[in-house]
């Protein structure tokens, strides 16, 4: 057991005057009588209450030491362990351009994106995952983690329009890239999703891919949408209105962005296709990963507490009971 907040122990050192002085009080206090012989008392029975007379004392000491613990605030000690598991590590590229709002996938691309990434991560319980997101510029949203509780709890938060619109791959991948370069792990995999071509950043996505290729990470893509035309939602005065909006995926580019890296461009034009993409990807090999694992901190606050107020309860029922002073 620890102490989150250990300096409060030394409030203990309070209780040795304390008990000094409840002794020299004692002995101020204590009765005495001149009588020219006190044997004839010698054999008188004593009351059993005399044995009772300092538990009043004893038991304030007990709640204020309880209550000094529970000051210092009690937790059950973290428990670290070492453990070697198989996985890879992977960053989830996702683009969040608002043409993502389309809903030739259900609810919409990029929810139907999320919730079958969701499904993929629970399923990769050993592997190192991280979440890079790009629109008209990209940015991190979760480092690779093995925390998946964490990693999906960000994951609910992605939405469109957060970053400046537009479709800069080669950004998203070049950010991608700077999560993995220096990962120790066998295979570093990105795996890429967009519904559109290039027409951002500063970084062109074939020389992304060359950079990712020198790096030894695999970049698998995938072009989600439809053949031929997409419902899209606008906003207008009357409500929300829909406009068939042409599907335009650079799958030439994303073909060779996998081809450079080694890895597979995939085409999902439903929800079930994207899921068997991600299917497909989910035979990766494996690699060894030392993990360090610990518990969170308990607090064990409780059972001081409790003492506590049994103490303080206890000492009042004694001095309203068989220890009351009648003046």
């Amino acid at each position: 057991m620890v102490f989150a907040n250990i300096e409060y122990l030394f409030l203990l050192i309070l209780l040795i005057p304390y008990i000094v002085w409840y002794i020299l009080k004692w002995k101020r206090n204590e009765a005495t009588l001149q009588v020219s012989d006190a044997r004839v008392y010698a054999h008188t029975p004593k009351s059993y209450k005399i044995y009772l007379l300092h538990l009043p004392f004893i038991l304030r000491l007990a709640a204020l030491t309880a209550v000094i613990l529970v000051l210092a605030r009690p937790q059950a000690t973290d428990s670290w362990q070492n453990s070697e598991i198989e996985g890879i590590d992977i960053m989830l590229t996702i683009d969040v351009s608002t043409s993502m709002l389309a809903e030739d996938l259900k609810p919409n691309r990029l929810e139907a994106a999320k919730d079958v990434a969701a499904e993929f991560i629970n399923g990769r319980s050993n592997d190192n995952i991280g979440i890079a997101l790009f629109a008209g510029e990209s940015f991190t949203q979760c480092p690779l983690t093995t925390d998946h509780a964490v990693l999906l709890n960000l994951f609910q938060s992605i939405k469109c329009g957060i970053i400046e619109d537009g479709t800069a791959i080669g950004m998203g991948i070049a950010n991608a890239v700077t999560r993995l370069k220096d990962s120790k792990a066998k295979s570093k995999v990105i795996i890429l999703l967009t519904d559109g071509t290039n027409n951002k950043g500063d970084i062109s996505p074939l020389t992304a891919a060359e950079i990712a290729k020198s790096f030894g990470i695999r970049v698998y893509t995938i072009g989600v949408g439809t053949n031929g035309t997409a419902p899209y939602p606008y906003l207008t005065i009357t409500g929300i209105q829909y406009m068939n909006v042409p599907v335009e995926i650079d799958e030439k580019v994303l073909t060779q962005i996998a081809g450079i890296t080694d890895g597979n461009y995939y085409r999902a034009t439903s929800n079930s296709k994207l899921k068997e993409v991600y299917e497909q990807i989910d035979q990766l090999e494996r690699t060894k990963l030392n993990v360090r694992e610990y518990s969170k901190r308990k607090e064990e606050y409780r059972m001081f507490a409790f003492i506590a107020l049994a103490c303080v309860l206890l000492e009042i029922l004694l001095r309203n009971s068989i220890l009351k002073k009648i003046p």
